[in-house]
This record gives structure tokens, sequence and C-alpha cells, in this order.
């Protein structure tokens, strides 16, 4: 026997009596085949164990089965729902008057007005040098003096005649003679005032005035400036203020729209509102465009620019439909469509025909009476058929 021999058997005589602690190395053969066990133990989870994906169907299974999803509804019930029609246009005087010169014409000495300026009827707007003319008139009147004076002294040679006619000294065709110089003289009388009179209405011809009252639009005449009656118009005025938008509609909403019918102008670059009616509506359609006018009547407003543009609600007709929320409507290849639900809290697809579509939602022409609960939120989510938990909701309006 060896030493490693002796020493062997003498660890082994020495393991009864060992109350102490175990050698290292059987420690470590413990440890080992402790954490070898663990690993087994792992090992037959991991193969014995569903895959989550394995696991999912099943688990999806039992919670649709188990959960039924919660939805808000409402009854829309019915409410009066305005029927509106948009548009877009020009601003223009209602009534524009253009200016220019009526007499002769000639030499601009004033101009008395600005765009802008209110003018009432007859008002003078520019004067013309007359300074020729005016002379004309004063020879004119000097003319019907001296035809007045010979119609006095003809008539005081006729009342002579008529006293000497019964004393012989005065023949009866003398008489009739001093008659006919009198009548004569008196008609020159009428012939000279009718040319004054001619003269003068030149005259006043002269002045551009106003044909009516109302506001000055544009200004084309400078003091200096040469006048005649083939110019171009001089002003333009917008008879009493009055303007208009003349509102560009499709052919379809132009048959929709009445004369009378109140409007919503909102200028561009204003956040005013101006209430107006249609006062005219085109009896004819543009071709090109397939469009067609409708002339909204405004009251004077310093925000109304003839020239400018703007915006027009007009109000075509009311009826008393359901409104619902943009989020109740659904629509795919077959239209659009609402959820409702039966008395077993099933939702069931119902087809409708939209109306207006506003701020305050959207109108259902056709399709609901107003009664039914219908699906606000989640309709994409549903099936028909599919049960559900409603929550009602009231609709604010």
């Amino acid at each position: 026997m060896n030493y490693e021999s002796s020493t062997i058997e003498a660890e082994t005589r020495a393991l009864p009596g060992d109350v102490g602690s175990p050698p290292a190395g059987r420690r470590r053969a413990i440890i080992i085949g402790l954490v070898i066990a663990v690993l087994a133990v792992a090992l037959a989870w991991y193969l014995l164990t569903p895959s989550a994906e394995e696991a999912a169907p099943g688990a999806a299974a039992k919670g649709a089965g188990a959960q039924i999803p919660t939805v808000t509804v409402a009854v829309p019930g019915r409410d009066t729902v305005r029927s509106i029609i948009s548009g877009t246009g020009s601003l223009a005087a209602r009534r524009d008057m253009p200016i220019g010169v009526v007499g002769e014409g000639g030499l601009v000495t004033r101009v008395l007005v600005e765009p802008g300026s209110w003018v009432r009827e007859g008002q003078v707007l520019a004067t013309v040098d007359r300074s020729v003319q005016t002379q004309t008139a004063e020879s004119l009147e000097a003319g019907v003096a001296v035809a007045q004076a010979d119609a006095r002294i003809a008539q005081t040679e006729l009342d002579r005649a008529l006293q000497l006619v019964d004393r012989g000294f005065v023949s009866r065709a003398d008489v009739d003679r001093r008659t006919a110089t009198r009548d004569a003289a008196r008609a020159r009388v009428e012939v000279a005032r009718a040319q004054l009179a001619e003269a003068r209405a030149r005259n006043q011809r002269l002045d551009i005035r106003a044909p009516a009252a109302g506001l000055v639009l544009t200004r084309a005449v400078e003091p200096g400036q040469i006048v005649s009656g083939g110019n171009a118009v001089l002003f333009r005025i917008a008879m009493g203020g009055q303007m208009e938008m003349r509102a560009q509609l499709s052919e379809g909403d132009l048959a929709r729209v009445r004369t009378g019918t109140p409007a919503d102008v909102t200028p561009v670059g204003s956040d005013r509102t101006l209430k107006g009616e249609v006062w005219q509506v085109s009896p004819v359609i543009d071709p090109q465009t397939r469009q067609g006018i409708a002339r909204i009547a405004l009251a004077y407003d310093p925000v109304l620019r003839p020239g400018g543009f703007a915006s027009a609600q007009i109000v075509a007709g009311a009826g008393t439909l359901p409104l619902l929320p943009e989020s109740a409507v659904q629509s795919d290849d077959d239209g659009n469509y609402v959820y409702i639900l039966d008395a077993q809290n099933q939702a069931v697809r119902r087809g409708v025909t939209i109306g207006e579509v506003s701020d305050a939602g959207v109108s259902i022409a056709a399709g609901l009476d107003g009664s039914e609960r219908v699906v606000l939120t989640a309709g994409g989510f549903l099936a028909p058929g599919q049960k559900v938990n409603p929550v009602l909701r009231t609709l604010d309006r």
C-alpha cells in the first residue's frame, strides 16, 4: 500500500466520528448538483409550457366571449336645420352712377368733392370756366330790355291811335297797323326772353352736378383740365350709398335662391358679418363656368369697399331633421350609415342620407326619424349584431 492509499483510508476512518463541517470538495459537489437540478426544472418548464402565440387565440376567444364593449349613444330628436348656400364674389355699388360733362365743356376751375364724400341731389361737384358764356347771357339780357322797350312804345302808339280814331284823325287801317306793330314787339320780347333762358340754362350745365344723393366713389378730374361732352367719366357715385355683393353660385345652388332670401356677408380682411338680402337672381347662367350671380343688397358700411371680395352665407330654406355629431356618421363603398341599437342592445347598421353639414353637426335628410338610439363614437369598430353596453348621452344644441 502506497502513501495515497494510506491517506484515503485514514480519512475514511475518521468520517464517523467527525461532527464538524464537511470537506471543501464535498460542498462543491453539492452546489453543482443543486445548480444542475434548477436548470433541469427550468428546461422542463420551458418545454412543457405553451408559447404566447399559442396561448393568445384561446385567451382572446375567452375575453371576447366574456367582455361586452361600452359605447356612447344618444337619441337625436329633431331640430330646425337651416339650408345654407355658401358663395363668394365681389362688392359693388348697387346703383353705380357715372357722371360726365353735360354741356359743351371747357376749362375746369374748381373740383368741390373728394372720394368718400356724401353729396345731395343737384350739388355742384365741379365748375367749368364760363367767362364767355356770361358775356353772351348779359348781351341777351340787354336784348330783352330793348324788345320790352319797343313793345311799350308800340302799345303807347296803339293806345293814342285808338283815342283819335273816333274823331276821324286816324283811320281804321292805321289802327290795324299799329296793333300789328304792337303784337310783333311783344313777340320779339318773348323771343329775347327765350334766348336769354337758353343761355342761362347752358351756363348752368357748365356745372357738373350730382344727379342724386349718394356717396362719391371715384374722381377723375382736376382743376385746369379741359373737359368736353366726349370725355370719359369724371365721377362715380353710389346712389344712396347702397352696396351689394355679387355672389357667384353654381347652377344648382342658384335655382334654390329666391328674391328676399336673407344672407350674411363677410368682407375679406374684416371679422364683421353684415346682414343683407338677395334682391336679384341672375336670369342667365354663364355657359363657360356654369355659374350665375345672386345680388345681395347691403346697407352702407365703411368696411364695404366696391371692388373688394367677400363671402356669403345664404339661407335657402329650413327643415326639421335629426342632427348628429360628425363622429356618428360612417361611410364606406355602400354609402353613409350609422349604427343604432335595437331592444337587445345589439348594433344595427342603418343607411342614411346626409343633409347640411355645419359647425352644429350633420343633419340627416333620410334614414332616421330621431327616436333611435344612435351610436355616437366607436361605430367603426362595431359589427352588425354585436351586443354592446350603451351609455346614454344628451346632445348639446
